[in-house]
């Protein structure tokens, strides 16, 4: 519970100080088992603090609302909300002098530096493996590593940061850790540094669990998106999927799939692979995972200004049967969910010694479609015939709290307004603030 949110939304709705902070200590009471003293002492500063920064003026104070809340647009949900938000950051960042820049929507980053290409990621933890800390760990950790051997990338090191609520046991951070440093060990990737602190301070209570894991790599040879061409087809691995598997698994009453969520399967396969040669006849990998297939395939057709053709046909083989199996039954679209998969996109002649290359790590590949000339678009090609592949407004509803909420509220396009019109005022915000420094650095 964020105590800074309750207050200020009962102060904006008019309610009285005194009861309001009188129903604040009775939630303080029941979260935190204190005395009462202790708790209205501190619902009364609460509401103090709330009072003293609510009329701040002024670009360091306030920001232009989009009077649309995340989850309503689909934020971190994977789906067409979530994409257009990203762009949006992407236009806030501008143009860089970066190799690969957040503007093509990649996996990582790029800049190049001694004459190699170093790589960035970072990714955050799955937000309902909070109770399982040493999952969240693991499984952000590898994410990231991912993220970073599809940009072509061996990684050098880990960083992590990890925020637990006021309440939340202190072992969560150490369980965190050890999930994080069993997938860097094995890959001999070390975690070098981090951060450590509490969300929100002392205005959040409960025991909710928080971070990211990010990590550098070196690469020679580059396999961002933007390298996607017609005549290229796509190769996928199997995969049995990592954090949002898992949680579906855990919150589904399938906790036996978890287990084979707990692999290296994605990361050794890199690893041979980049060790090939045919690696650099390779021209551009990610991982599928956001928003799934239809997802990735969307994204990677945007950056590369390209039509990709998703051939239905042999996905299914490719995804790990039990976990299979529990998509099945829980009605989850497999297409349309993070199955942490390697994709490659590379010329038709170098497929065949990809897959066998892959293979020699126990990894099964597979073609799953090709790349054409032509409207920037994914399709899915089922018996002969092309359907839209489109990413829906979030990803496959993968929990019974996402089944719920698996809805697209208010209109798309009024929302995207308001969204696009904050981006906006936050573009003009950071030049006003640049115009000062600048002018202050030449005095």
């Amino acid at each position: 519970m964020d105590v800074e949110e309750y207050v200020r939304r009962g102060l904006s709705d008019g309610k009285d100080e005194k009861t309001l902070q009188k129903n604040l200590a009775d939630h303080i009471i029941r979260i935190k088992n204190v005395d009462s003293s202790y708790a209205s002492a501190f619902a009364r500063a609460v509401i103090e603090e709330v009072n003293n920064s609510r009329s701040l003026t002024g670009d360091f104070f306030t920001f232009e609302p989009a009077g649309v809340g995340m989850g309503e647009f689909g934020v971190g949900s994977r789906g067409k909300g979530d994409f257009f938000a990203h762009r949006q950051i992407a236009r806030i960042i501008g143009k860089t002098s970066a190799s690969v820049g957040v503007d093509e929507m990649d996996d990582a980053g790029a800049v190049c530096a001694g004459g190699k290409y170093i790589i960035c990621t970072v990714d955050g933890m799955h937000s309902r493996l909070s109770d399982f800390p040493f999952l969240a760990g693991f499984h952000v950790t590898r994410a990231t590593l991912r993220d970073a051997y599809v940009m072509g990338a061996k990684p050098v090191m880990l960083f992590s940061d990890i925020h637990v609520a006021d309440d939340g046991d202190v072992a969560k951070i150490f369980d965190y850790t050890a999930g994080i440093t069993t997938v860097g060990e094995a890959m001999d990737v070390p975690l070098v540094t981090g951060s450590t602190l509490r969300i929100g301070g002392d205005m959040v209570l409960g025991s909710r669990l928080t971070g990211c894991v990010g990590a550098v790599g070196v690469a020679e040879h580059l396999t961002a998106r933007k390298s996607t061409k017609p005549g290229d087809v796509l190769l996928m691995t199997e995969g049995a999927g990592g954090g949002t598997i898992a949680t579906a698994a855990i919150y589904s009453g399938f906790p036996e799939v978890v287990e084979q969520t707990i692999n290296l399967n994605f990361l050794n396969a890199c690893e041979v692979l980049m060790k090939s040669k045919v690696f650099t006849r390779i021209h551009a990998m990610t991982d599928v995972t956001n928003g799934g297939l239809r997802g990735d395939a969307f994204e990677m057709a945007e950056t590369a200004n390209c039509r990709i053709v998703i051939d239905e046909s042999d996905i299914g083989s490719l995804v790990q049967p039990q976990v299979k199996e529990m998509l099945e039954a829980l009605k989850i679209d497999y297409l349309g969910v993070s199955l942490d998969s390697l994709l490659v996109v590379a010329p038709a002649e170098a497929a065949d010694e990809i897959c066998r290359v892959i293979g020699s790590a126990g990894v099964t590949m597979k073609q799953v479609g090709h790349v054409e000339a032509g409207k920037p678009e994914a399709v899915l090609r089922v018996d002969g015939k092309d359907h839209d592949f489109s990413p829906r407004f979030r990803e496959s509803a993968y929990t019974p709290v996402k089944k719920v909420a698996d809805t697209e509220p208010r209109d798309f396009e009024e929302m995207k307004a308001g969204v696009l019109r904050a981006s906006d005022a936050a573009i003009r915000k950071k030049e006003r603030v640049l115009g000062k420094l600048r002018v202050s650095g030449k005095k």
